[in-house]
């Protein structure tokens, strides 16, 4: 069996096809035509599903079942001290200043949120859940990462929210961090070595 990626963010495919390299990985765009999904859900557990299932329909449509299985990460960073802001809405967050939102929007946005606070850093955590749709069934795990986001951008490695984020124990930012360092520490990472598990029982 081999995996499909249920995205379109060429960071992302990058980062699990480096960590998952014992498994035959293809983007989204390797195996269907790209098509616009509904994030709907109200927790990462099911938007991380919603797209999982919507790409294995499409597999399942195009009689690929017995040779794809699809899986799909939906990840964020959270403030305790805004509520949990942005949460599922990282990806999006500055939507309501731009047309459309990138990276470096939902990052002004956030830091502009701390700094209303008077404050130069706050406690936060990342947040990742990993999913797996198959014939077999559908499959998560969670992974988290904690720390302090900080009111000013380092680094040049990364994406998201890298460049404003310190790992608990570290003095730097994910983006400045080597990537065997950060493979190591990051949410993401830890959903994936659990779905690692998984994903051997039936790929």
């Amino acid at each position: 069996m081999k995996i499909v990626l249920a995205t379109s963010n060429g960071d992302k495919v990058k980062e699990i096809k480096e960590f998952y390299k014992e498994f035959e990985i293809y983007a989204l765009s390797e195996v269907l035509e790209p098509f616009y999904i509904d994030e709907t859900g109200k927790s990462f557990k099911q938007n991380a599903l919603i797209k999982s299932r919507a790409v294995y329909e499409k597999i399942c449509q195009k009689g690929l079942e017995n040779e794809f299985i699809s899986l799909s990460d939906d990840s964020g960073i959270s403030l305790p001290i805004l509520n949990g802001e942005p949460g599922i809405y990282s990806a999006r967050y500055s939507l309501d200043l731009v047309t459309k939102p990138t990276d470096k929007t939902n990052r002004q946005k956030l830091i502009s949120k701390i700094k209303a606070l008077n404050l130069k850093s706050s406690p936060a955590f990342y947040t990742a859940c990993i999913a797996v749709s198959s014939k077999f069934g559908d499959f998560t795990t969670h992974g988290f990462m904690y720390g302090d986001a900080i009111t000013q951008e380092r680094g040049k490695n990364g994406f998201g929210y890298d460049f404003m984020f310190i790992p608990k124990g570290f003095d730097k930012t994910i983006s400045e961090l080597d990537i065997e360092t950060k493979l190591k520490l990051s949410h993401r990472s830890k959903a994936l070595e659990l779905m690692r598990y998984i994903l051997k029982t039936i790929v």
